[in-house]
C-alpha cells in the first residue's frame, strides 16, 4: 500500500511507501506496478532505470526530453539527501511555468513521480547522494533539452548557495526558460 499526494503541479505526486520497521531493520516495496498506477490514477509503464552518484553541491538539470520522447520519471534517493525540482512545461496546463521543490532522502524513502512534459533536476545536499529513477520512455539524445538552473523567470530557490553549486559544462550552457518555450 502506498500513499500518493498530488503536488501543486497537476499529475506530479509525492509517493510514500508503507515501511515495516523493527529492531532488525526495515522492509518495503519500492515499486509495485498495480499499486502505483492505482495510487496516481493512471497507467504508466517504466522501460528504463537510471542511477547517478553525486557529491555535495552537484546540480544536475534542469533536463527534459522533447516531443514523442518525453519521459515520466519515478525518482528515489538510495543514499544521501537531495533537493529535487520539477518544472511544468506543458503549455496547456494550468500550472505551466510553475515549479515544485522537495527534499528527498534515503531515510524517509519518499519518491517523486514526475509526469511527461516536465523538466527535472536535483541538487545534492549531503556529502554524497545516489539517485535512482525509473523512466517510461527511452532516452533519445536528439530529443534532449534543458533549462539553466538559475533561470530568472523560474526563480528556483536552491537550498545551497551559488558558490557551492557545481554543474557540468553542458548544463552551464543550457537555454533559458523563455528560449526553450519560444522554439
Amino acid at each position: 500500500m502506498i500513499k500518493a499526494t498530488e503536488t501543486k503541479l497537476k499529475g506530479c505526486f509525492v509517493i510514500e511507501p508503507q515501511v515495516f520497521e523493527d529492531e532488525r531493520g526495515y522492509f518495503f516495496e519500492s515499486y509495485n506496478h498495480k499499486e502505483f498506477c492505482k495510487a496516481i490514477a493512471q497507467e504508466v509503464h517504466f522501460v528504463q532505470d537510471n542511477r547517478s552518484f553525486s557529491k555535495k553541491g552537484v546540480l544536475r538539470g534542469l533536463h527534459f526530453q522533447k516531443g514523442e520522447h518525453a519521459q515520466a520519471k519515478l525518482v528515489t534517493v538510495l543514499s544521501g539527501r537531495i533537493q529535487d525540482v520539477v518544472v511544468d512545461l506543458r503549455k496547456d496546463s494550468p500550472t505551466f511555468a510553475q515549479h515544485f521543490s522537495i527534499e528527498l532522502d534515503a531515510a524517509s524513502k519518499k519518491q517523486l513521480f514526475v509526469p511527461r512534459g516536465f523538466a527535472h533536476g536535483f541538487l545534492t545536499l549531503s556529502e554524497s547522494a545516489e539517485v535512482f529513477y525509473k523512466c517510461d520512455n527511452y532516452y533519445n539524445k536528439e530529443a534532449e533539452g534543458g533549462i539553466k538552473y538559475d533561470d530568472s523567470v523560474l526563480s528556483v530557490k536552491w537550498i545551497l548557495k551559488e558558490d557551492v553549486i557545481s554543474t557540468s559544462p553542458k548544463d552551464k550552457t543550457l537555454n533559458t526558460f523563455s528560449n526553450n518555450i519560444n522554439r
